[in-house]
């Protein structure tokens, strides 16, 4: 057997960019999706790329952050965003325990992918945003 087929696939888990209303701030949020608790939690994100101008290699510190628990159908806040880092790869390792089963993600928002003009309102949220499957 091949270590791959022993990695659980991750479906259900997502990650969206919403713009706060209130402030116009960005915000990116955890969603479970899935029939499942969540638990155990770790979310790692890192930002990086190159300058346009001078080619000069640009990486955001790496932030860790963790939650408890995640409920099905639930969805909680891990990180503001800056707009200054839209322009770079910007990169969530998501891991979690489902019934003492280890599953691992990685997300990532492609440079300029996050465009204002280009999020759509997401009832869900009551808030505009983009989701990353």
């Amino acid at each position: 057997m091949r270590a791959k087929d022993l990695i659980p696939k991750v479906e259900g888990v997502y990650l969206a960019v919403l713009m706060e209303q209130e402030t116009s701030e960005f915000a990116v949020y955890l969603i479970n999706d899935k029939q499942d608790i969540m638990e155990g939690i770790i979310v790692t994100s890192v930002g990086f790329g190159e300058k346009p101008t001078t080619g000069e290699a640009l990486k955001t510190a790496t932030l860790r952050h963790s939650l408890e628990v995640l409920l099905p159908g639930e969805y909680a806040k891990i990180e503001w965003i800056v707009p200054e880092v839209f322009g770079l790869y910007n990169e969530y390792w998501v891991s979690f325990w489902i019934d003492e089963v280890l599953y691992d993600k990685k997300f990532t928002f492609l440079p300029d992918s996050i465009r204002v003009s280009e999020l759509q309102e997401l009832s869900r949220f009551g808030k505009k945003g983009l989701i990353l499957s």
